[in-house]
């Protein structure tokens, strides 16, 4: 087996073995890694590779909004507004090549994915 391919499979086994807060958490993750990679693209004047790594963080947030129930809880509502505003962002930051508005986009989704990440670690906590 290649190098490549025991990524894919130990990365497929990560996210099938995790629980729905850890992969919240997991997605968190790589939506900040792609606005952090897209970032430096931008600054190296790699705009292909900063359009790449947008478009992937539109992905996961459409992810994220998709899978949101918003009745759920007070905060839904607020929340999938967030998610169509970072979409917004995300899609001006690629047409006009704009590393504030990714900036803007990232210091959004890290507080986010740390409370997130928090939530699962208390959630994973508690007895069952």
């Amino acid at each position: 087996m290649s190098a490549a391919s025991l990524r894919a499979r130990y990365l497929d086994d990560a996210v099938s073995t995790a629980s729905p807060q850890q992969v919240l958490v997991m997605l968190y993750d790589r939506l900040a890694l792609d606005l952090e990679r897209a970032q430096v693209a931008l600054a190296g004047g790699r705009p292909d590779d900063a359009d790449a790594q947008l478009r992937h963080a539109q992905e996961i947030v459409f992810e994220l909004l998709s899978s949101l129930r918003v009745d759920a809880w007070e905060g839904g509502p607020r929340l999938a507004a967030l998610y169509n505003w970072l979409l917004a962002e995300l899609t001006q930051a690629g047409l006009k090549r704009d590393r504030n508005r990714v900036a803007s986009c990232l210091q959004i989704v890290e507080p986010l994915r740390d409370a997130w990440r928090q939530a699962a670690v208390s959630l994973a906590a508690s007895p069952a």
